[in-house]
This record gives structure tokens, C-alpha cells and sequence, in this order.
């Protein structure tokens, strides 16, 4: 089906999610549809299209063609304005369980074209406990023509309750080749720029094609992998620290600031702000500041998830970076991710052991986990940094 052509290196995925459009296309003609589920959890590594195949299967249960590609209902699944889709990403750290009921309640509703009542919840493991118990009730007594499509990097993820209720759809991370094909002839990339990217980014699709397309990114991946090499004492640590920490904060202002500024002028007016009319004005803001409380706290929290999550990227750079390096130390005839790297590989693995390089690798993914668990992003990552000297 052409809705599943651009799932890239997922061909069993595709197959799989292929027979079960045709299945729930049986069900809308009034058949039996075997092979037909109402739960599905897309599970996979960053990069592998988790969204991007829950997407494409919502337009094949929605397309009367099972997924054509190019009617108006794929058109509209793909730009997110299909009525019968209902599409959830987490903005801030978590999903509350007060949000979960108010998804649960739109779900219930019918389809209003007949065919499906689709809910895509992605990051569907950052939903709380709570949260997580009201999703399990949804899940275990759908409506008859709701379906529900939860996205999470690994199964293990979500509780054991909820996975046993979905058909679980595992991605993998998509060959090298594969991603620097689909640059090259998608999105026009030179060859040369497309493998680099495709390498580089480890089969991390979207982040390949931002390496490819935005000097900026490759900027900033030039100057996380610089950090090794400038490590050399506890003043540079520090300061390299600082900097990493720094540009994550920045990143998350410029990708929140005209956002949170739009969400807040909407809900002002929603509550009367610039209205007319004697103590009209005053009365409705009032009434309206703990919406406007409340919404500055999700604004805060989901500045601090872009600023997790770029802090995190940046650290899974460090960690391939590393790993080539054990690879050559070990003289492994693998594929470098870092291999535009080459020299500064070389030195680092002549200058130290293979002891030495997993002692730097534990130290990062020690630092991802005190970040997860709240801990303060410039003490986690110091400790890092002078974890990694020389």
C-alpha cells in the first residue's frame, strides 16, 4: 500500500500493518476482518519511525482504498486535520491522568465518516501511573470502531497490563544505505553529503536528514564532538559544561518562545482580555488566571523536556564517539558513525585503553540517567565532563 512506501527499511512492519488494513477495510464492509486489533503499540529506537508508521497505518484504516496515498483522507491524516484522527504528543515531562480522561472522552466518540475513530498517543510512555491505569480501561473495552495506536521506544516501556493488550509492531533502525537512498532521492541531498549524514546520524531518519539539509545542526554536532579532544583540566571541564548546558536552554527558548507567546495571547482573549464593556475586562481575566497559571506551568514543563531532550541528543553524540573509539581500539571492521573523525579517533584510542573508553561511556549514560531522574543538568553534566579528562 503506498501510505507504507515511505516507512524506510521497515518492510516487515509494513507487511504486517498492510494485511491488517485489509482486515479492518473487511470489518467496514461488514465482514469479520480476522487479523483486525483494536490496540497496537508501535515500539522501536529513536529514528526508527514509530510516529511515522502509526501515522501511515491510521491512513490506511481510514482511506476507503486501505491506503492509497493520495486521496483526500490520506491527504488529511498526513497533515493532521483528518476529523476521525485524534493525534496526542506529551508537551511537557509527563501525561496526567487528567489528560488521559479527556482523551478517553474524545475517543469515545463515533467515527463521523464511518470508518475508524483513530487515536494516535505518541510518547505514550510519559504518561503517569495514573494516567496509564485510566488508558488501560480505554483499551480493554474500546467502542466498536475505535482504535487505538500507542507509540513507545520499547515495549518494556509501557506496563506489562496495557502491552498485553496491544499488538505489538517492533521497528528497527533502518540501514545507513537505506536512509542515505531516501536523501538522496527524496529530498535532492549530493550523495557525498547524503551518506555522511545517513552514517553519521546511525539510521536516526529525521535527524539524518537535518544533518543533511541544516548547516546549523552540523554545527552544533562539530562542537559536541569537540568536547573530547578540549578536556584537559578541570577549568576546561567545567567550562565545557557550561556550554553544552547553556546551548540546550537555548534551544529550548527558541523552540517555545513564539509558541508560548501565541498559546498565551489566545487564551487572554479567551477570557476577555481587550473586551469592552464596564468591569467586563476585569472580571474575565480574573476568572481566568488559573488558566493562565496552569498553562504557564505546561509551558515550563515542556521547555524543560525540549531542554532534556537536547541535552540527551547531544550526549548520544558523545557515546558514538566513544564507541568508534573502542572500535578501533579493539581493531573491529565496523563502519564509523564519526568516520569525518578519523584523526581525532586515531588519538584518543592510541592515548588510552579500551578500559578507559567503557569507563567513558558508563560515565555518559550515567549522566542521561541523574538527567531522567531530575537531577540538576549542570552538576550532571560537570560530573561527566571530569569523568571524561584524560
Amino acid at each position: 500500500m503506498a501510505v507504507f512506501d515511505d516507512l524506510i527499511g521497515q518492510d516487515q512492519a509494513a507487511a504486517v500493518l498492510s494485511r491488517a488494513a485489509a482486515a479492518a477495510k473487511e470489518v467496514v464492509e461488514g465482514g469479520r476482518g480476522a487479523g483486525m486489533t483494536h490496540a497496537w503499540l508501535f515500539t522501536g529506537p529513536p529514528g526508527s519511525g514509530r510516529e511515522e508508521a502509526a501515522r501511515a497505518f491510521a491512513a490506511a484504516l481510514l482511506c476507503p482504498d486501505g491506503g492509497c496515498g493520495h486521496c483526500d483522507q490520506c491527504h488529511q491524516v498526513f497533515i493532521g486535520s483528518h476529523p476521525d484522527l485524534e493525534s496526542v504528543r506529551p508537551q511537557g515531562l509527563s501525561y496526567s491522568v487528567k489528560q488521559t480522561r479527556e482523551l478517553i472522552l474524545r475517543a469515545a466518540g463515533a467515527p463521523t465518516q464511518g470508518r475508524w475513530r483513530v487515536i494516535l498517543f505518541e510518547d505514550a510512555d510519559r504518561a503517569t501511573e495514573s494516567a496509564a491505569n485510566a488508558l488501560l480501561k480505554a483499551i480493554e473495552e474500546p467502542p466498536p470502531r475505535t482504535v487505538w495506536l500507542l507509540c513507545a521506544p520499547a515495549p518494556d516501556d509501557m506496563m506489562i497490563t496495557i502491552r498485553s493488550r496491544c499488538r505489538v509492531v517492533n521497528l528497527t533502525t533502518p540501514a545507513a544505505e537505506a536512509v542515505a537512498h531516501v536523501l538522496a532521492t527524496r529530498d535532492s541531498v549530493p550523495p557525498e553529503v547524503a551518506r555522511f549524514a545517513a552514517r553519521a546520524a546511525q539510521g536516526h531518519v529525521s535527524r539524518a536528514r537535518a544533518l543533511a539539509l541544516d548547516e546549523g545542526v552540523r554545527r552544533r554536532r562539530e562542537a559536541v564532538l569537540s568536547i573530547p579532544r578540549s578536556l584537559t583540566g578541570v577549568g576546561e571541564c567545567v567550562s565545557a559544561a557550561e556550554r553544552l548546558v547553556k546551548t540546550a536552554e537555548e534551544e529550548a527558548a527558541a523552540a517555545t518562545a513564539a509558541l508560548n507567546e501565541s498559546e498565551t495571547a489566545e487564551l487572554r482573549k479567551l477570557y476577555g482580555e481587550g473586551s469592552t464593556g464596564k468591569g467586563l475586562n476585569r472580571g474575565l481575566v480574573r476568572g481566568g488566571a488559573g488558566a493562565l497559571k496552569e498553562l504557564e506551568d505546561r509551558q515550563k514543563s515542556r521547555a524543560t523536556r525540549i531542554k532534556r531532550d537536547s541535552l540527551d541528543s547531544a550526549l548520544l553524540e558523545l557515546v558514538s564517539f566513544y564507541r568508534d573509539v573502542l572500535a578501533m581500539q579493539f581493531g573491529a571492521g565496523v563502519e564509523l558513525a564519526n568516520d569525518d573523525l578519523r584523526f581525532d579517533l586515531d588519538q584518543l584510542a592510541k592515548a588510552s585503553t579500551p578500559e578507559e573508553t567503557l569507563r567513558r561511556i558508563d560515565a555518559i549514560m550515567q549522566c542521561r540517567e541523574r538527567l531522567a531522574a531530575s537531577v540538576n543538568p549542570q552538576m550532571a553534566v560537570e560530573a561527566m565532563m571530569l569523568a571524561l579528562r584524560p
